[in-house]
Order: structure tokens, then sequence, then C-alpha cells
């Protein structure tokens, strides 16, 4: 464990020489990379600064109950040791999950895609009422959202609303919040009472940069047309959505919230590099999967995994069996506990595996 303090050492003051060098300030994304990762490292040094205090003084009173035969200083000591040694247990399991294989990818800004699914008009509601969580979610955490693309559904609500999320490890937080979020309630439009239940798709995608993906003009198939509001009304009198096609892939992104074509182009491209980045990410840990037998660390979006139950003011998340009764502070946006208990289930999950668990 000393070693690996030292080396967080020396790694944080490297990266504090570099971040000081004027020529780094030449090339943003690179300045930005090295940033977030000299913020990680001081934090990762910090839980190791931690354990190394700890770690030394536990070993002082050690050594000094090696020498002591006063009976109230050996006392004292023992009494001291008590309180060292759970803390010093407890610093070390923190050291080790702080040096757990970081993702790079966790650093980066978020899409988020939220898409109706079974369940008709009342997944298109629900489907609102998680585009309001994540909004809020976000604004407590001071992240910036902008909208970019928007479907509204029939009887209100989205069929589909994709949204930017940008700020500090905003994909690394939301990451696992990928997959069907199942909804039980009664909707607006039932007469008799009876609970409904529905369901909406969440995806959650790291936002590529521009160096990340390299898109050629000639793989591209653009699309303009005339953007449309709720019931066939046209936004626009004039073609500015627009809708690009990644020929090699088939990957499809559009954008019709702005009102000048150019602006949704540059918003459509944003996206599908993102959807190419996500699709090259999963391709890999499938890969990575497909190699051992535990599968940490894959956002699979196959099945269901959390019900809002609004009965019972019930929240379930299925992957770790977590259960809370507080369904109307967390649709305001206070998500914290839920996501932090995943964040920390699969932080037990990757030390278990490093360890051979």
């Amino acid at each position: 464990m000393k070693e690996n303090v030292e080396a967080l050492r020396r790694a944080y003051e490297e990266l504090g020489v570099q971040l000081s060098d004027p020529d780094a300030l030449a090339d943003q994304n690179s300045y930005r990379k090295l940033t977030r990762e000299h913020s990680r490292v001081r934090k990762q040094l910090e839980v190791g600064e931690r354990w190394f205090e700890l770690d030394t003084q536990v070993a002082d009173d050690r050594e000094l109950l090696k020498s002591e035969s006063d009976p109230d200083m050996v006392e004292m000591i023992k009494e001291e040791l008590a309180e060292l040694e759970p803390a010093l247990e407890q610093a070390e399991h923190d050291l080790e999950t702080a040096l757990l294989p970081h993702d790079p990818n966790d650093d980066r800004d978020a899409i988020l895609e939220i898409r109706a699914g079974t369940g008709g008009d009342e997944a298109a509601l629900f489907a609102e009422d998680m585009m309001r969580l994540y909004m809020r979610f976000a604004e407590k955490r001071g992240w910036k959202t902008e909208l970019i693309d928007v479907t509204e559904g029939t009887a209100g609500g989205f069929k589909e609303v994709i949204h930017a999320v940008r700020g500090e490890g905003a994909f690394g937080i939301l990451r696992w919040e990928s997959g069907v979020h199942r909804v039980q309630r009664v909707p607006a439009t039932e007469s008799q009472g009876r609970i409904h239940t529905s369901a909406v798709t969440v995806a959650i995608l790291p936002e590529a940069e521009d160096v990340d993906v390299e898109i050629k003009t000639e793989d591209l198939k653009i699309d303009v047309y005339r953007a449309q509001g709720p019931g066939g009304q046209s936004v626009n009198t004039t073609d500015s959505a627009v809708r690009v096609t990644h020929l090699p892939t088939g990957i499809v992104a559009q954008c019709q919230d702005e009102k000048s074509q150019h602006k949704n182009k540059a918003k459509a491209l944003g996206v599908l590099r993102s959807r190419i980045l996500e699709a090259a990410i999963a391709e890999q840990e499938a890969k990575i999967a497909a190699e051992r037998k535990s599968q940490v660390g894959t956002g699979d979006r196959s099945g269901k995994i959390r019900t809002y139950n609004y009965p019972q003011s019930r929240v379930t998340d299925h992957r770790i069996g977590l259960t809370v009764h507080n369904l109307d502070a967390i649709m305001a946006g206070d998500l914290d506990e839920v996501v932090a208990a995943i964040q920390d289930h699969r932080r037990q999950e990757a030390l278990a595996a490093t360890r051979g668990v």
C-alpha cells in the first residue's frame, strides 16, 4: 500500500507540472483531460494520505506498546488502538476501491435518451416524468442540460426526448440509469381506478468529442425536412429539421429543436458521434465479457432495472435489490441515494473481481 501512495504522490506532482506548462493550454481537449486526471488523482491521494497517516499511527502505537511498562499508559495505548485499527481497516478498503481501474469515459458529459415503451399513452406520459426527474437531478448537481430532440405523444408526454447533460462526471454518475424503467400506477385516463403497468427505456451515452470519432462526409446521408409539433402542426415554415445517417453502421440521429438547419445539423452530428462511440464501447465490453464470467462494468439494457410503484410510494432497483419508499422525492430529482448505492455495488463487484473472489 505504501508503494501505491508514493506512486500517487509522484503522479500528482507530475500532473501539476504538466498543468503549469504554458504550452498545455494550446490544445483545449488535452488540457481538459489533463485537468480531469489531476482532479481524479488528487481525490485518490487524499484517500491514500488518510490510510498512510492511520497506518503510521497504528505502527507507532504497536511499537510503543512493546516497550511501555506503565499500566496507565498501556491502557491508553490499547484504547487508542481499539479506535485506530478499525479505522485503518476501513481506510485500506477505501484505498483499494480508489485504486480500481478508472474508465476515462466516466469523466465525459452525457447524452440522455428517453423513449416510451410498452403502455401506449401512459408510457409517453411517464417518459415526460422521467425527463423531469433527470433534469431536476442535473440541476441539483449544477449540471447544464440542452434539449436536442423531442417527439411528443399523441395524448401528451413524449414518445422520445433527447438531452445533452454537461457537468463533472455526468456520464460516470448517470451511466447505470440505462435500462428499462417500469411504472405501476393508475393512469389519468383510467376511469375505474385500475393500476396499469407501463415502461420507458433510458439510454445514457458518453458524449463524444470531435477527436473521438472520425466521420467522413462521404459516409453520411443527410435529409432535411419540416419540423413538426404536436398534432402535426408545423413548428417552422422551412425545412430546418435534420436527419443524419451514418452509412457504414446504419446509425441515425436527428434534431428539430432549433429553427436553424445549421444548428440542428451540428446537434444531430453530436448525437451521431456519441452513438457511434457507444457502439464501439459496447463491442469492446462484449469482448471483455466473453473472456470472463464476471461482467463487471457492462451497462446491459436488455431487462427492467427499476420499478416505480405509485400506490406504495415504492422504488425498487432490481439489480441490487434496493427498495426505498420515497417515490415523490425521487421523482423530484432526489436520486442520490439510489445512484450512490448502485455505484457502491459496482465498485464492490469490481473489487471482488480484482481479489479473485
